[in-house]
Formats: C-alpha cells, structure tokens, sequence
C-alpha cells in the first residue's frame, strides 16, 4: 500500500490492485488563505469525505471518483468501507457537527482515518472498530483531538503504525499545534524524507509513527 501526502487530512491511498483512494481533499486557500496547501490530487477512483467543512472537501479530485460520506457500509470499485458516526468536538456535535471515522481493508492492511475525530472513543467504539494495523489520526487539538487525546485514541485501537494529520504546518495556518507535540516521549517516530511512504503487511514493525511531508 503506498500513501502520498497532500496535506492537512488529504492522502493518496494507492493499494496493490491498483485502487486509489483520496481523502479529505480540501479547497486549497480556503479560510482566507490560511491553508496554503496547494493539492494538485493525481485521479482517483473513492474519495473519503469525514464532513463538510472546506477544509476537508471541495478540493478537485480527476479521475470522477466515487465519493462515499456518512456512516454505513460503502461499496465501491471493490472495497468495501464502513463509516463510523462520531463527533466533531467532545461536546456530542454541539459545538462542530458530526464526523465519519472510516474503516477498510486492503493488501492484508486494516486502515482506519478518522478525519476530524474530535474526541476519544467510548468503549463500544472501540470494540466496533477494533483493533487496525494503519491509523490516520489527527493530532493538533483546538478543531480535533490533542495530542493527549490522540496517543489515547491509538492505543484504544491498538495501532500499529500512526501517520498523524491535521496539525500546524508552514502552509497551515489554523491556531494548533505542530506534529511536535504529539512526538514528545515517543521513542519509535519514522520522519520519511519525503511525500510517500509504502507500507507492507508483516512488515509494519509497530506501534510506530510515520510522520510525512506534504506536497509543496
């Protein structure tokens, strides 16, 4: 499976049968130009959409993907996906509307990407989803969970490799914070000298946390 960053949430998903994935793909320069991330999305065949905010849909994806949102069991181009109703804050969607935490399986990979989760599972939660070998989780508080609220997130699900998102960045200029507070005391962090990283089931060597760069 190979995951390419385009920034904030968005990432390419390109798994072994040639299925491409695209989540989150946001409208570069929306909210006054605070982020900066430019896209540039390669075709896909499913887009994942968590919710509605600019930041994490109305980006142009080619390719005329399907584009699968709101929780249930999705099939599409022969993957299965089944969304998960949660929140966009700890205050039951009062404060910012409700998300979807998304769950499939590919090349031997179970992935999970939880958009804008905005607080920690409940124990049924947790036991619906189950335990997943890749996580895309975001870390940078304020709109989502913390970095608290992420490490907990990670180990209630038993992940095994953690690619964080949604944290303050050069061309993110939201009030959060950087990747570097999620890092603190974590002893197995992967910085991957560049956009893509490719990863194999039997092969993931976790828990461990993959930290990418976006395209620029």
């Amino acid at each position: 499976m190979k995951i390419k960053w385009y920034g904030h949430s968005s990432f390419g998903i390109t798994t072994a049968a040639g299925i491409r994935i695209v989540t989150d793909p946001f409208v570069p320069g929306s909210y006054d130009g605070a982020l900066a991330y430019k896209g540039g999305w390669e075709a896909a065949d499913i887009v994942l959409q968590s919710h509605e905010h600019p930041d994490h849909t109305g980006g142009i994806v080619p390719g005329n993907p399907v584009v699968i949102k709101g929780p249930g069991t999705h099939k599409a181009k022969g993957l299965e996906v089944v969304g998960f109703a949660v929140k966009h804050d700890e205050n039951g969607g009062r404060e910012r509307g409700e998300n979807t935490l998304f769950v499939f399986a590919a090349d031997g990979l179970k992935v999970v990407f939880a958009g804008d989760l905005g607080h920690v599972l409940t124990p049924e939660q947790v036991k619906a989803v189950g335990a997943v070998d890749v996580l895309f989780l975001p870390v940078g508080g304020h709109f989502t969970i913390d970095a608290a609220g992420a490490a907990k997130v990670a180990e209630q699900l038993n992940a095994q490799v953690i690619i964080p998102m949604h944290y303050k960045t050069p061309a993110c200029g939201f009030p959060i914070a950087e990747v570097g507070e999620f890092l603190k005391g974590k002893t197995k962090v992967d910085r991957v000298a560049g956009v893509e990283v490719e990863l194999t089931a039997g092969a993931l060597a976790g828990p461990r946390i993959v930290v990418l760069d976006y395209v620029k």
